[in-house]
């Protein structure tokens, strides 16, 4: 077909006589004359030999290229970076996780904005890449389709689905004595068999849930595990659709709304999902200029019915539900009880309900329950507020009993001093374990503390102590986990105010987190207190702890779209 690119972005580097040096940079690389002059689309993935999430990304691509050229635009490849948090957990690595989600946006929209790309498909496959992708295709307002590289497939340990949390909870077994070097040997050997993202509802399968409910993925384009041909199938779709849209010129900003950026809080809830959904959707709504911070992501939570018995509150991994009919059952449920918002527009040019219409639900299977039989009534994820999280904190109660905890505070200001006092058992039953100075400012980089929550769970101390921290939890964490509590220390708020002994009140029901102190002594404690200076004065890190906001509006670090004068699709 012919394409009036008068009003494409691609019109400054392929159109009139202006332009004849940047063609001869396309006639350089083999291209023909009528794919210069089609609309130029952006194939950006995260591939890398980091891990096993990306390591399927590029060819996945390769399909994705064949979806956009057959379907007459021109597709141009590139690659931005991943920092895989399963590598690095537990150390100073786990510092540019966080991070890397917000140059991950910049690094694609830097591709974009400096080649005039017309639109764009997202590959992603680790936990950061997944929602700063989403980001960036709201913030250049571009016609987009995002795509899950896929999920891992379990490993077998002794007969045994087991996942990479499994090996983490296996150092605290082997500190314990129960795992010997042989067992931790065993398990860490057949954790993980291919490519793929670690396969319980953690925060890669959680937020590849979220693309589908926020409308800017194919509908089940997240389900398919990374090893299985389907997977190129929806990626040669995903070329195709995006190419439909850009004719139709419908827009991330079409797409992402406070509605359905309300079915994405649902579809986190309804799969006892990560609670870093709390970060990435207040961060994915800013780019829209839509305020949907932390409690209102969990306000949506507390009213969703918790349906699919996924681990690592529940039973099941990603193929298990998958094998059952995916995230497209999960979302028609929640759309025969009136909780979804069924008008939302998505990537296909339907509305979700219009997707969800041949969706049936799968019976002799207790993956994911029926809308009027629900595991509870409430979603898995809730927040928290109280003199201790003034700004708020987030907890998962997926799969707990108890939802009260109240016990005396072990103070550590890093996670490492916490984690060495779990190995060492320099703890007792009863305690609250604060982690402190590892926000997203004070860490900086807000890590994650899935090493010391597995190794209380491989010690079998997991509904035994509670954990609160202005740090962060891998979506792989479970039990009394605190997060995101605001302010953080390093700005002073009450977290770097206790001391040892400190009586700390958790209600998950009421949705409280308290220190029993007067303000009179919170107060005189605050004026004593002093900043500290953490290790990175340089660098991007440096950068980052100067640039970051609080957990509570999703840790980002740029006014977003109020503040912006152009949107880069139109200039």
């Amino acid at each position: 077909m012919k394409w009036d690119k008068s009003k494409l972005v691609s019109r400054y580097v392929t159109e009139g006589a202006k332009s004849a040096p940047h063609r001869s940079y396309y006639y350089a690389m083999g291209m023909t004359e009528e794919e210069i002059h089609q609309p130029l689309v952006g194939v950006a993935t995260c591939w890398n030999e980091a891990a096993p999430c990306n390591i399927a990304l590029q060819r996945q691509a390769q399909s994705v290229k064949r979806g956009v050229s057959e379907n007459g635009a021109t597709p141009r490849e590139f690659t931005t970076i991943t920092v895989t948090d399963g590598i690095a957990m537990g150390h100073e690595g786990m510092r540019s996780s966080l991070p890397s989600r917000d140059v991950i946006a910049d690094s694609v929209e830097l591709t974009m904005r400096g080649h005039c790309y017309d639109a764009l498909v997202g590959l992603a496959g680790c936990d950061k890449s997944l929602p700063g992708m989403m980001m960036v295709m709201v913030r250049l307002n571009v016609p987009s389709v995002f795509m899950y590289g896929g999920s891992i497939l379990p490993g077998k340990f002794r007969g045994k689905d087991v996942t990479v949390i499994d090996v983490f909870e296996g150092v605290g077994k082997h500190a314990t004595g129960e795992f010997s070097d042989a067992d931790l040997k065993e398990m860490e050997c057949c954790a993980c068999p291919g490519s793929g993202a670690c396969g319980g509802q953690f925060t890669a399968n959680t937020m590849a849930c979220v693309s589908e409910a926020i409308g800017l993925a194919l509908p089940g384009s997240a389900g398919a595990p990374a090893p299985y041909e389907s997977r190129d199938e929806y990626a040669a779709a995903s070329g195709q659709a995006v190419v439909e849209l850009i004719k139709k010129n419908i827009r991330p900003r079409d797409i992402v709304t406070r509605k359905s950026l309300e079915n994405a809080a649902m579809i986190v809830a309804a799969t006892g999902g990560s609670t870093n959904a709390a970060l990435h959707l207040p961060a994915i709504a800013h780019e829209a200029g839509i305020k949907f911070d932390l409690h209102d992501v969990c306000e949506v939570m507390r009213r969703t019915p918790y349906l699919a018995s996924l681990k690592p509150g529940g039973k099941y991994v990603a193929k298990d539900l998958f094998d059952v009919g995916g995230v497209s059952v999960v979302l028609k449920e929640l759309l025969k009880g009136g909780f979804l918002h069924g008008d939302c527009l998505t990537v296909t040019g339907k509305t979700i309900a219009e997707n969800l219409e041949g969706v049936e639900f799968p019976t002799d299977q207790d993956v994911i329950a029926p809308i009027d039989k629900p595991l509870s009534t409430t979603g898995g994820v809730v927040g928290l507020r109280g003199n201790l999280a003034p700004d708020g904190a987030i907890v998962k109660i997926a799969g707990m009993e108890n939802l009260v905890f109240e016990g005396p505070a072990r103070c550590f200001d890093s996670e490492q001093a916490c984690f060495d006092a779990v190995q060492n058992r320099q703890y007792k039953e009863g305690d609250v374990l604060i982690i402190r100075y590892e926000g997203p400012k004070g860490g900086p980089g807000m890590r994650e503390m899935l090493s010391t929550t597995g190794a209380l769970y491989g010690q079998g101390m997991g509904g035994k102590v509670a954990l609160i921290t202005d740090g962060r939890f891998s979506g792989g964490t479970r039990g009394f986990c605190i997060g995101h509590v605001g302010p953080e220390a390093a700005i002073g708020g009450p977290i770097g105010l206790l001391k040892d002994g400190d009586v700390i009140r958790i209600d998950a029901a009421k949705g409280t987190l308290d220190v029993v102190l007067s303000d009179a002594e919170l107060e005189a404690r605050r004026k004593e207190w002093k900043p500290r200076k953490n290790r990175y004065q340089s660098g991007a890190l440096w950068k980052y702890a100067q640039l970051v906001g609080p957990a509570v509006d999703g840790a980002v670090t740029h006014p977003g779209a109020e503040a912006e004068e152009h949107v880069y699709a139109d200039l």
